[in-house]
């Protein structure tokens, strides 16, 4: 829901940068391997050891070559196939290694609560964007939610980075309102799909 709003407003900053890198011989896919290595592994360092705030704020920062490896394809006259799906994995990593590192840091401080909840956000996230890769490859749209991997983002690091800074519980608030809204976004993705089927016919 985000992107939608967002998108606009963020490409105005980010496509001069992709237009500089490129120019510079940097690939789009270059930058979205960097990025998402440089993501995992400040995840799976700094959060399970309990450094939430700085592993929050790092991620959040690695997780912004994502927008930049868009504004590089741009730049070049559009994407190719490869590069979708290569971005499209390398999300898929770098979801689960932020959501499993929060997880097990919550699971070794003792909150089995709030791991349990990690593990619905974790399936979640990943059904999400699975129903809308396989809608898209049956030609049906499933876009939208109220979740969706922004949000998600948002809502897990500044939970996880605010506890850190000395906000009580803000963790395990965050898991839970996400886990209740990756359901809901699941289910309002297969609505999507539904409705579309119906329009496109059998």
């Amino acid at each position: 829901m985000l992107n939608i709003f967002a998108r606009e407003s963020v490409s105005r900053v980010t496509d001069p940068i992709g237009a500089w890198l490129v120019a510079r011989g940097l690939t789009p896919n270059a930058v979205t391997v960097a990025g998402s290595a440089a993501a995992v592994g400040c995840a799976v360092w700094f959060l399970p050891r309990g450094q939430l705030f700085l592993g929050s704020a790092l991620v959040t920062a690695c997780v912004l070559l994502d927008l930049i490896d868009g504004a590089m394809a741009r730049a070049q006259g559009g994407g190719t196939k490869f590069g979708a799906v290569l971005d499209a994995t390398c999300d898929r990593i770098v979801d689960g290694a932020v959501y499993c590192s929060l997880m097990w840091f919550a699971f070794a401080s003792g909150d089995k609560a709030t791991a349990f909840a990690g593990c619905i956000v974790v399936v979640g996230a990943e059904v999400i964007s699975y129903v809308k890769a396989r809608a898209e490859a049956s030609g049906l749209n499933a876009d939208g939610g109220l979740a969706e991997r922004a949000e998600r983002f948002i809502i897990a690091l500044v939970g996880a980075g605010f506890q850190d800074l000395g906000v009580p519980h803000l963790l395990a608030i965050s898991m839970w309102i996400l886990a209740v809204l990756v359901v809901v976004t699941i289910i309002q993705r297969l609505v999507s799909v539904r409705r579309s089927a119906r329009e496109v016919g059998p």
